[in-house]
């Protein structure tokens, strides 16, 4: 197996249209995880030359070093702020929160769950947790729950308030979330079978887990809308999917084994640009048409790869009851504290 793949050189059709309608974000602060390429650069970059303060929360390495410099080049009148946050560690996580909160005295506008990991090996964090939950949600959750009192007075204050969740189309790739995933079983879920079809019928491997943590991210925003909202709180909870954007998260999967290097290459080609694939998170972040609730994917929304982003609804297999129960339980258990609203 290769370590990388042929990445198909896709044109944008749809992303600069879109950049013309974003309003001026001055004034506002917005910290996104994720930031060192693919839709998460897009988005700082975006937000950046709209005027916006950008949090950019990265694990600290080369990567995130290469992506400062590079967004300091393209805006070097934008206010960047790097923040140290791996989300493969908690205490990193509560570190970094502790310095948004300490550097954000007029308070957070947006906080963009971004990050993410596809289809690694089955392996568990310095937590204990599976590699890709802990770094897809169970971190997120965290600093959603440290992040929310500040983002509640910045909505008392400004009017209103938004975290965004980044979800996927594999969120389709499970029938329910369970609750040994959100476990401290690193290692011990499923093994490192990478048939993706296989995964949706007999569950295993790294496409269930991810599947299952995709999942997460809309049941997260699902959670979060009920309870936003049974407090009359003017804080918006929404969630986007890229469709097939050609990011390095292929590569990161490719050279993990979770994907083999022609396939992908094949695959992809049928895909959008990463520009057009962070549509939805930028939408979900300044439209200003966006309510709580809102859900943001590419051609008719739902499953589509590509095409001009569209808006719908939460949807009834993860916005229901049990799910949201098991999510906010689990998650609660697995960062050790309770998530008050």
């Amino acid at each position: 197996m290769r370590n990388s793949y042929n990445k198909p050189d896709l044109k944008s059709l749809y992303f600069d249209k879109e950049v013309e309608k974003v309003p001026s974000l001055d004034g506002k602060t917005i910290a996104i995880t994720g930031t060192t390429s693919g839709t998460g650069f897009i988005a700082a970059k975006t937000v950046a030359g709209k005027g916006a303060r950008t949090l950019l929360l990265n694990r600290k390495t080369d990567r995130s070093k290469k992506s400062y410099d590079l967004l300091k080049e393209a805006y070097p009148r934008a206010n960047f702020i790097d923040i140290e946050c791996d989300l493969q560690s908690f205490e990193s996580v509560k570190k970094a929160a502790e310095t948004i909160i300490d550097s954000c005295k007029d308070g957070l506008d947006v906080l963009c769950n971004n990050a993410g990991v596809m289809a690694l090996k089955d392996q568990a964090t310095i937590d204990g947790f599976d590699i890709q939950m802990q770094t897809n949600h169970l971190s997120h959750f965290l600093l959603t729950k440290e992040l929310t009192p500040l983002m509640k007075k910045t909505s008392e204050k400004n009017g209103e308030a938004r975290i965004v969740n980044h979800s996927s189309i594999a969120r389709f790739g499970t029938k329910k979330l369970e609750a040994k995933y959100f476990e401290k079983r690193g290692g011990n879920l499923g093994g490192n079978g990478s048939n993706m079809l296989l995964s949706t019928i007999i569950p295993q491997g790294r496409w269930t887990r991810y599947s299952q943590t995709k999942l997460a991210n809309a049941a997260f925003t699902a959670c979060l809308h009920e309870k936003f909202q049974n407090k009359n709180l003017n804080i918006k909870s929404l969630v986007a999917h890229p469709g097939l954007a050609v990011t390095e998260l292929q590569n990161t999967t490719v050279k993990d084994g979770g994907m083999g290097a022609w396939m992908t290459s094949q695959f992809m080609k049928s895909g959008q640009s990463m520009e057009d694939g962070a549509i939805g998170i930028i939408k979900c972040i300044a439209d200003s048409h966006a309510m709580s609730g809102d859900f943001y994917g590419p051609g008719s929304g739902k499953m589509d790869m590509k095409g001009s982003v569209v808006k719908f609804g939460l949807e009834r297999f993860y916005d229901n009851r049990e799910t949201k129960d098991l999510l906010w339980t689990k998650s609660c258990d697995a960062i050790g504290e309770d998530f008050l609203i």
